[in-house]
């Protein structure tokens, strides 16, 4: 995978949680991910609270977006956010948009696209999803997203569907 000279990709990841106090798990991951070795954080957006997307019967969510500096590859950096999951007590039912304790996603790797059997980037949905449009956009207005262009564009056609900045 081709990195920049100096090795290090810009990649965004995706903050989510509504089970076991999500501002509290949101942030402590935040923490989590910037402590992963070859990881540094650039910026992190304000906290945004979402309806949930799938079934209506579980609590809001509380999402945010971060982008790091990164000397790992997507694979390994997937890999890392996945221990960080576990250890905020996520478990993997095999159910998609179910209540969840930490959802952590790489949503972009640099100017990169990947498809492979355990990794999409840009991260599936990305574009049409409020709760991680409008955080993004907060900490990266002139991003280019690979695929899908502008996300001062993306942003327009995106509507807020009851997101809310709660701080």
């Amino acid at each position: 995978m081709n990195k920049p000279n100096n090795g290090t990709v810009t990649a965004y990841l995706g903050l989510g949680s509504n089970l076991a106090d999500p501002v509290k798990q949101v942030r402590s991951a935040r923490a989590d991910c910037a402590a992963v070795p070859g990881v540094r954080e650039l910026a992190f957006s304000s906290l945004y609270r979402s309806p949930p997307m799938g079934p209506q019967d579980q609590p809001d969510y509380v999402n945010a977006v971060m982008a790091v500096s990164t000397d790992l590859t997507a694979p390994a950096l997937l890999r890392q956010l996945q221990c960080i999951e576990q250890a905020h007590g996520r478990v993997r039912a095999g159910e998609r948009w179910t209540a969840r304790t930490l959802d952590l996603d790489l949503l972009i790797y640099g100017a990169h696209r990947i498809e492979t059997g355990e990794l999409t980037v840009p991260h599936p949905g990305l574009g049409q999803r409020a709760f991680v449009l409008y955080p993004l956009f907060e900490i990266a207005p002139a991003l280019v997203i690979p695929g899908l262009g502008r996300i001062a564009d993306l942003i327009v056609n995106c509507p807020r569907d009851g997101l809310e900045r709660i701080e």
